[in-house]
């Protein structure tokens, strides 16, 4: 049985894996250590690679179940939705980074790897928001 992270995955660190480069193998590692994703976060994955990368339904595909093998994926519930709607009009987060930071704080995690929310920033002092990028 795989063990579950305390830490999460935002989409954008999964299309880094799309690119070459330091950021690329930061989102390596991220991912090695068996961080957690959503199935959201693969849905708005899945978007980018058809739209921005260029890839084929088969070739997007195949990259998420890559990433899918590598990091638990937990499911969106209406609990998820519930708290996510609460933490974005308590946060100021867009709706889809709401639902991203409920379903971390639903699984436990301590750390949420995101390079599009505010970093440093502390969630219902729980859940720590991380740019990996930032130097």
């Amino acid at each position: 049985m795989m063990r579950m992270s305390a830490e999460f995955l935002d989409t954008n660190i999964l299309l880094y894996l799309l690119d070459e480069g330091p950021k690329a193998e930061i989102a390596e590692g991220l991912i090695s250590r068996g961080a957690m994703i959503s199935v959201q976060v693969l849905n708005e994955a899945l978007v980018n690679c058809l739209r921005k990368a260029g890839l084929s339904w088969q070739e997007a595909g195949a990259f998420l179940d890559g990433v899918s093998s590598l990091c638990p994926v937990v499911a969106l519930t209406p609990a998820t939705h519930a708290i996510g709607r609460a933490l974005g009009e308590r946060y100021g987060f867009s709706v889809y980074d709401a639902m991203i930071v409920a379903a971390a704080l639903q699984n436990h995690c301590t750390t949420l790897y995101t390079e599009d929310m505010q970093d440093g920033l502390v969630v219902e002092d729980r859940l720590t928001l991380v740019n990996p990028f930032k130097t």
